[in-house]
């Protein structure tokens, strides 16, 4: 069986499910499928997955549309494991994907690399599944990171106590919102509107005229690509200007800045890099060359950076995967993050809330971390 301790294979099958069309098609555009070709033409050029032994085999690849479905994405995966035998898979993109497919991989006993996933359960879900691994922290990491950051803009006299936040319906959506409730309160910050809409909405012009008429300097929106876009875009029509505006996923594309221009300056989501960073500007410029365009600044590095140490991992210990589960959960590993390792089978060096500044996302927070840089608030208006 592949996986299981044999001599070489002609070739090693690496196969993923992943929405090229659909709802999720654009994080997924943007965040995953270009880490993996840019992953997989650097495994060609040095001629396959390097063995223990020295030996490098080629990789035959299996990929699927999963078409945004979640119930298309464990069909995929089913297949991928009981039809194909891929030697290994590839996450999807989404929290809400990568929990459907978590009890296929651990049934199956693949490692999975859950980096596009932000989920307070992580602990939980190892404990559940072994060989799950967790790259972008849980809500609650992110949301502690913003309220601190905003009470602290408070004592400041910079901006008041009020928020009014939306959510989109959906995992991610879910578990930040659950997360952002305790924080903000704890913090000392009022939320005063708190509202869920469905995946796929695309007016927001109400929930801006409420959030408008809430008195908030603080918007939160805790939401996925489509509705990041449309909300920047109804905010500026509608000369909505709060003092701080925080929004979701997409945030970090390079698009977003820009088709912004000036007017990203400012705004504030999850993730960011140091934009001193030299490993971080080797790899953009890479990933620019291979796929025509540049890598977001939350996810894409982190997904890269996982799939350097699931090679490293099979370089050391072959295909076996319970070998190779064993070695991510307990090595350290160079990657373009730096030296990287996990704790409890997670990531937990992380940028927590970015800001646009000077053309890039910039990590603003954790404060403390090496490369922060310094937030600037109130954001100007449009």
């Amino acid at each position: 069986m592949p996986g299981s301790a044999q001599d070489h294979p002609d070739k090693v099958k690496i196969g993923y499910a992943v929405s090229k069309t659909g709802a999720n098609a654009g994080g997924a555009a943007m965040t995953t499928i270009p880490n993996y070709k840019l992953w997989l033409s650097d495994l060609e050029a040095k001629g396959g997955l390097e063995m223990p032994d020295g030996t490098k085999i080629p990789v035959e690849l299996i990929e699927y549309d999963d078409r945004s479905s979640a119930e298309e994405v464990v069909r995929a995966v089913e297949r991928l494991a009981g039809q194909d035998e891929a030697h290994f898979i590839l996450p999807p993109w989404g929290t809400g994907f990568n929990l459907a497919v978590a009890p296929l991989f651990d049934r199956y006993g693949y490692p999975q690399l859950a980096v596009s996933a932000v989920t307070d359960k992580a602990p939980d879900f190892v404990k559940r599944w072994p060989k799950s691994f967790w790259f972008l922290g849980g809500g609650h990491d992110y949301t502690n990171a913003l309220a601190t950051l905003l009470a602290d803009q408070v004592k400041e006299g910079v901006i008041n106590s009020k928020v009014a936040m939306i959510s989109v319906a959906d995992g991610f959506g879910i578990d930040l919102v659950t997360a952002a409730r305790p924080s903000f309160k704890e913090a000392g910050l009022d939320v005063v509107m708190d509202q869920t809409y469905p995946v796929g909405t695309q007016d927001f012009t109400t929930i801006l005229n409420e959030a408008k008429a809430s008195g908030a300097d603080t918007f939160v929106a805790f939401s996925y690509p489509p509705g990041t876009f449309a909300l920047t875009q109804q905010a500026q029509v509608n000369s909505f200007n709060p003092k701080v505006l925080y929004l979701g996923v997409g945030v970090g594309f390079p698009p977003y800045g820009a088709n912004l221009g000036e007017k990203a300056e400012g705004i504030m989501t999850l993730g960011g890099i140091d934009p001193a960073n030299e490993s971080n500007k080797a790899y953009r410029e890479r990933h620019n060359e291979v796929n025509g365009q540049y890598p977001d600044l939350w996810g894409s590095v982190i997904t890269y950076a996982s799939l350097q140490m699931l090679e490293e991992a099979i370089k050391r210990v072959g295909l076996d995967r319970e070998a190779v589960s064993k070695e991510l959960s307990t090595g350290t590993f160079e990657t373009v993050l730096g030296e990287t390792s996990l704790q409890d089978n997670q990531l937990r060096d992380l940028w927590l809330v970015g800001q646009w500044q000077n053309g890039t996302l910039a990590g603003v927070a954790p404060a403390d971390r090496k490369g922060a840089s310094k937030v600037k608030l109130p954001k100007q208006p449009w």
